[in-house]
């Protein structure tokens, strides 16, 4: 899946040196992202990635460097030159456009692609955790990126995470049906998985349950995990489950979700074939997939 698996030695064990980030930002050979408002500074369609050798005036116009990690022996550094206008981040850059990572992916690897939303989704934390929460004090950055503290309270400040679950929903008996939804804000032949984010003081299956039956009033048991993604725009976690419904049964909240139905897999083959159905970078995407693979296997096994 995209954004996940990423091969980067974060090194939490050494970034709380300052010493050491110190050291590791100032290596010639240290690769820097340069990005501008959570979008990607771009060269013909492709990412910008400057050497610290060469990125001397984009580093003097940016905000602190955030340390994402080792490659190898290699440090990766990201920088925010949100504060500037976007003509000038293009030109310190050396780039021609401004692109979200979401706009890149078909055109990038995987890799690549995980390594610029966990840039941005850091980026993105820093920029917006300038100051406590707690007694609206300035927060500096410490830990190369990855924490705050406050200077007047001394509290310290980690990247909130906000984890929501998406959910494949299929109905027992023969033919197999699976229920996608097409929200408030998709387009008329739109159909996606269910998903929400969790609420406090909730379990992962717990929403499970709450977003299909407030979405689409339908009830589920047997809630099995399936696998979950990175979703850093901003601060996502999705957690996949594949669920049983008790009945067909279906009545959307009309607010959220306009419409839902059980699609076969043949119905939900044609969907596809058309482009009505799921983002290409999307968990949803892969929890269709296992679905649609797992009718093709019982097709083949029962000839």
């Amino acid at each position: 899946m995209h954004y996940t698996g990423l091969e980067l030695d974060r090194a939490g064990d050494r970034r709380s040196d300052a010493a050491w980030v110190a050291a590791q930002a100032s290596l010639p050979g240290t690769r820097v992202l340069p990005m501008w408002r959570d979008q990607c500074l771009t060269r013909g369609g492709t990412p910008v990635v400057r050497r610290v050798s060469d990125a001397g005036p984009l580093l003097d116009e940016a905000a602190e460097p955030v340390f994402l990690g080792l490659d190898g022996d290699e440090a990766v550094f990201a920088a925010d030159l949100s504060a500037l206008t976007e003509d000038r981040a293009r030109a310190l850059a050396g780039a021609d456009a401004v692109q979200d990572v979401r706009q890149l992916v078909a055109g990038i690897g995987m890799a690549e692609a995980g390594l610029l939303a966990y840039a941005r989704g850091l980026l993105h934390w820093n920029r917006n955790q300038r100051f406590c929460g707690a007694c609206g004090g300035p927060a500096d950055s410490r830990h190369g990126g990855h924490l705050r503290v406050c200077r007047d309270c001394g509290k310290l400040l980690f990247p909130r995470i906000e984890p929501a679950v998406i959910m494949l929903i299929e109905l027992a008996g023969r033919p197999r049906r699976c229920l996608l939804a097409r929200h408030a804000q998709s387009g008329p032949q739109s159909f996606s998985t269910l998903a929400g984010f969790v609420e406090i003081g909730e379990g992962l299956e717990d929403a499970v349950r709450r977003e299909a039956f407030e979405e689409a009033g339908v009830q589920v048991k047997s809630i099995v995990y399936q696998g979950s993604q990175a979703w850093p725009f901003p601060a996502g976690l999705m957690v996949g489950f594949r669920a049983e419904a008790a009945s067909d049964t279906v009545r959307v909240d009309g607010a959220e979700v306009v419409d839902a139905r059980w699609f076969t897999a043949a119905e939900l083959r044609a969907h596809i074939d058309a482009g009505h159905v799921y983002r290409a970078d999307s968990i949803g995407k892969f929890l269709i997939e296992n679905w649609l693979a797992e009718d093709d296997a019982e097709e083949n096994t029962n000839g």
